[in-house]
């Protein structure tokens, strides 16, 4: 029987259209940028889910806005379902405070500097970059 793994992302975007990533990986990897994101634990639901992970590692607080995409996938024999959802922050502070140590440094990023980054999922580039284009047009800096 084939196991499946269900994670959240958080797209949290801030006042300056950055968006919100983390430097991951374990010691001994090669660390990469993703946004916030993790495993479901048993009897989280997904929304509780992104908060938590939002918190755990970059200190903020976060609330759920909407859910922009599901993202299904396969690591080897595992199905892989992340829900990816948009946030705003409500509180707290940037601190890592992860417990697995798997969190080396907190940005916020621009558009231009994401282009840049090695992603840990480089399939959500295009999807990154678009998120930030849209919340951009829907911002106060219309033309």
């Amino acid at each position: 029987m084939m196991s499946k793994w269900q994670g959240s992302a958080a797209i949290c975007i801030n006042d300056k259209n950055e968006l919100l990533m983390v430097l991951q990986g374990k010691p001994q990897e090669k660390k990469t940028w993703t946004v916030p994101s993790g495993g479901i634990k048993e009897g989280e639901t997904p929304e509780q889910c992104c908060r938590r992970e939002t918190f755990e590692e970059t200190g903020y607080i976060v609330s759920v806005k909407e859910r922009l995409k599901i993202k299904n996938g396969f690591i080897g024999e595992i199905a892989v379902e992340v829900a990816y959802f948009s946030v705003s922050r409500t509180g707290g502070q940037m601190q890592i405070q992860d417990t697995d140590s798997l969190i080396h440094e907190i940005r916020w990023v621009s558009q231009e500097e994401l282009l840049h980054l090695e992603l840990s999922f480089p399939e959500d580039l295009s999807f990154l970059i678009a998120v930030l284009k849209t919340e951009k047009n829907e911002g106060v800096e219309r033309a």
